[in-house]
């Protein structure tokens, strides 16, 4: 089975690239099996991770929650399991 762990937050004005330098420098240990990065208008950031592991594994290690100063808001975090596509 996999799961997706996904974390985004949105930096303080002005301070996009400087939540995407700390998002990439940020390592998780284990390693994931695939983990990207994205950002997006209004300074988004967005890393989505790919796990071998249960939907409800409650050991995956997650990203944290940057300074305060950082960002305009808590970090908002999802997990996704995959379905079959049928088409």
């Amino acid at each position: 089975m996999s799961v997706a762990l996904m974390w985004e937050a949105r930096a303080a004005a002005g301070r996009g690239a400087e939540l995407l330098a700390w998002a990439l420098a940020q390592e998780l240990s284990p390693r994931p099996l695939r983990r990207e990065t994205f950002r997006a208008p209004q300074d988004r950031v967005l890393v989505i991770t790919w796990w071998d592991a249960g939907y409800d594994d409650a050991g995956l290690p997650e990203l944290p929650e940057p300074d305060g100063e950082l960002v305009t808001r808590t970090v908002h975090r999802w997990r996704f399991e995959p379905v079959a596509d049928e088409h």
